[in-house]
């Protein structure tokens, strides 16, 4: 699947290419319309630490290639990609790597968040990260009870943080069930980000939480280098056009690599959702 030539047609929509070189291209692109950009190097999960070891290079590569072409964009990183389940030390040793490297460029790395059963130590790393060097990005999901509070502990050591609903399928001990809800967390989340935050990013696809954003924004009259908004690379490109065309920034999320295939399969099968969102966008500009 991930050879093929019809899957490449397929998921050129969605994802850069598969390597740098193609990632690069598609960013320097995406600067050039006006829009900020995050490189994502697909490959989370790896089953090794030589294989975090790579990954961890893999970014240090495009780190490389931002400075030196001078784009404006970021990576962002999961750490169980760059060895979490196998260790802690040396995960944190490939992190520290890359937010160091950020720091010099004047550049940021920003940690995915994955299922509830990691929030608690990539928040601790991010926290320590964020201490020592600066340039670390949190990212925290609405759909999760906790993250009102962990918004709080986040804002009073000034992290930024990136707001998304979340894609991972968890229990509701731990999370809403129902979408209604997860909005309407998301929203309080939102209007706490902007009034408080530390140049918070709002990353979300949903028309009618974006309109609500665009209306608190104007009405608290926040100026637009205070926050951002992101999204998908290729999802929703009307309602992203329409935010850069407001003078809004926008920050996409542009993965690239092998790995495509495990990345698209386990969003559909996490949470069946996924599959009705990524055919609905196949459909729009």
């Amino acid at each position: 699947m991930e050879t093929s030539p019809a899957a490449d047609r397929l998921t050129s929509r969605f994802v850069a290419g598969s390597t740098l070189e193609r990632e690069v291209a598609v960013c320097q692109k995406l600067n050039a319309d006006g829009y900020l950009a995050t490189l994502d190097h697909l490959g989370e999960s790896v089953t090794s630490l030589a294989e975090a070891q790579q990954s961890r290079d893999a970014y240090l590569a495009a780190q490389d290639k931002i400075a030196q072409l001078k784009l404006d964009a970021t990576v962002s990183i999961k750490l169980t990609q760059l060895g979490l389940d196998f260790s802690e030390v040396d995960c944190r040793t490939n992190v520290e790597c890359l937010v160091a490297r950020a720091k010099t460029m004047g550049g940021m790395v920003e940690v995915d968040m994955e299922s509830s059963a990691y929030v608690d130590r990539t928040l601790t790393l991010v926290s320590d990260l964020h201490a020592r060097h600066g340039s670390v990005r949190a990212v925290i999901q609405a759909y999760l009870y906790r993250s009102e509070g962990d918004i709080q502990k986040l804002c009073e050591q000034s992290i930024p943080i990136r707001l998304c609903k979340g894609a991972y399928r968890e229990s509701s001990d731990v999370a809403f069930p129902r979408k209604r809800d997860v909005d309407a967390n998301y929203l309080r989340l939102m209007f706490e980000l902007l009034d408080c935050g530390t140049y918070p990013a709002i990353a979300t696809h949903d028309e009618n939480i974006l309109n609500r954003a665009v209306a608190y924004i104007r009405e608290r009259n926040i100026a637009a280098d205070r926050f951002e908004f992101q999204m998908l690379y290729g999802v929703r490109r009307d309602l992203q056009r329409r935010l850069v065309s407001a003078g809004y920034h926008l920050r996409l999320y542009v993965p690239y690599g092998n790995a495509w295939y495990p990345y698209f399969m386990r969003r559909l099968a996490e949470r069946p959702a996924n599959v009705l969102f990524l055919a609905r966008n196949l459909l729009k500009n």
